[in-house]
């Protein structure tokens, strides 16, 4: 005897759900498709701005001349290299500050502090991020730089060494915090099957951690990297303007970012031809910017480890 089935009631959508998708995936295509249209337009505001600027000047004599002085009437002279150097300088300094400081902190986090200590000790850390600069800059000014003086005397009161250290101070919670996201997420298996074959703590964060880890830790540094290269208003207060050549450590250094402040806050004219330095550096700064998130993108691409 054959059982009788009752019929199953369709199932129908709520109307309007389907409107409701398309609606916020065209929102969402807008926003994507903006974020493009604003890149291409910066791009080509760049490309038109610092074209004025290489009608004149040669990309030879922009980034290979030793003089940089776009005001001087008699002999103006447009060598970017005091520029140039001078953002390597303080950027490296800070990154030979953020970099330890912060890779250690994160490995403490995740590693060796408990549950308790870590929910308190990060979001104090992260604090770190929303002093405003201008008040580093200060700090650099007025309290690195006496300290350096009372060590160096013959460090000068605008210099590169303070605004350096202090630019890694103020870098410390973005390597910290996206590192001790990337290592907290290494799976549990792979440090208990470490353990399992005899290592140590240290030996299982240095040999397994850590290499698990390499791509998105290298990705942090590089973001860090970028975020000191663009800095500007603690390089402006704590380093001085001075365009300098040969660089010096305990002397003021002018940076790329803060000739665009420079120009930006200074009489000139808004037609005058110094106004195009500043579309020509900031094309650079835009592909300096370019080559470390394709270098980063490679970085995970390349040494990226997938689990299952």
């Amino acid at each position: 005897m054959k059982k009788s089935t009752a019929s199953q009631p369709a199932l129908h959508a709520p109307p309007g759900r389907y409107l409701k998708e398309r609606l916020i995936q065209g929102v969402l295509f807008a926003c994507a498709f903006l974020a493009v249209v604003v890149t291409a337009i910066t791009i080509w505001i760049f490309l038109s701005g610092s074209g004025i600027f290489f009608a004149k000047v040669s990309l030879w004599e922009f980034l290979g001349g030793t003089r940089w002085a776009p005001t001087d009437i008699s002999t103006p002279s447009y060598g970017a290299l005091p520029l140039i150097m001078g953002t390597l300088i303080i950027t490296g300094i800070a990154l030979l500050v953020a970099l330890p400081i912060g890779l250690l902190s994160a490995i403490y986090l995740s590693e060796f502090a408990s549950e308790r200590v870590r929910k308190i000790a990060k979001p104090i850390l992260e604090i770190l991020a929303g002093i405003p600069t201008v008040v580093y800059g200060y700090f650099a000014l007025l309290f690195v730089t006496p300290l350096l003086r009372s060590v160096l005397p013959d460090i000068q009161f605008w210099n590169a060494l303070s605004a350096g250290i202090v630019l890694g101070i103020a870098i410390i919670p973005l390597v910290s915090s996206l590192s001790e996201d990337v290592i907290y997420a290494v799976p549990r298996s792979l440090r208990e099957g470490a353990y399992a074959l005899g290592a140590t703590q240290y030996e299982t964060i240095r040999h397994v951690v850590l290499p698990a880890a390499l791509s998105g830790i290298a990705a942090a540094f590089i973001l860090a990297m970028s975020r000191a290269i663009g800095e500007t208003m603690i390089v402006a207060i704590a380093a001085g303007r001075v365009p300098t050549w040969p660089p010096d450590l305990l002397k003021p250094l002018e940076t790329l970012t803060v000739h665009i402040v420079n120009v930006a806050t200074g009489d000139a004219e808004a037609g005058a031809f110094i106004w195009a330095t500043i579309f020509a550096i900031g094309a650079l700064l835009f592909a300096i910017t370019l080559l470390l998130n394709i270098l980063s993108y490679w970085i995970v691409r390349r040494f990226r480890e997938q689990y299952e």
